[in-house]
């Protein structure tokens, strides 16, 4: 369990054997069953959570009951509505699993409490986040500017993995598109290969 997390850590810093096992001691295990929920729109988020095994999804509904997807996360991937896991405010996305699941959660205390005993781990998330927000500025900025096959294209290029394990319909809300319409693209790009 701890293996695929510390893996992904030690990319980003370095840490001790003593480090690694005061971090363990702030993580819980948690599983989730396909289509279980790991919070739903209204709650207030109490973790942040690393997927050591399994398919994740971020999103929200409108008022007209479509879903809206904000993001995806599997092995290797951090996933919460940080909004309201670090201000305490109600969340405003629904986290559910694609695929059954395996998580390391942390409460916001607890990630306080491990940052300062720990400051190599406030460097690791620094770089999570920044790298988080660059990566959100950029989907931003190609919902905005990019036709839907440019954003399939940029997709399906540095984030392979998701046309493989994700369902559709899910890629085309991601997408900001219908299913329909991803439909056409695909077997468009099928007739230039």
């Amino acid at each position: 369990m701890f293996d695929v997390f510390f893996s992904h850590i030690l990319a980003k810093v370095s840490l001790t054997e003593a480090e690694k096992a005061t971090i363990e001691s702030f993580f819980t295990l948690k599983k989730l069953r396909k289509k279980q929920y790991l919070l739903q729109e209204g709650e207030v988020c109490k973790y942040m959570s690393f997927v050591a095994k399994g398919l994740l999804r971020s999103y929200n509904v409108d008022e007209k009951g479509d879903e809206h997807m904000h993001m995806f996360a599997w092995e290797g991937w951090w996933i919460s509505d940080m909004s309201s896991f670090f201000s305490g405010e109600k969340a405003v996305f629904n986290i559910d699993a694609i695929e059954n699941s395996e998580l390391l959660t942390i409460t916001r205390a607890d990630f306080e409490e491990m940052t300062l005993k720990i400051p190599v781990m406030d460097r690791y998330f620094r770089l999570l986040f920044q790298n988080s927000l660059v990566t959100k500025e950029r989907r931003l900025l190609s919902s905005i500017t990019d036709a839907a096959e440019e954003k399939y294209i940029r997709l399906t290029k540095y984030s392979p993995e998701i046309i493989q394990r994700i369902p559709q319909n899910l890629i085309a809300s991601y997408l900001g598109i219908t299913p329909e319409t991803l439909s056409r693209i695909k077997k468009k790009i099928a007739l230039y290969k």
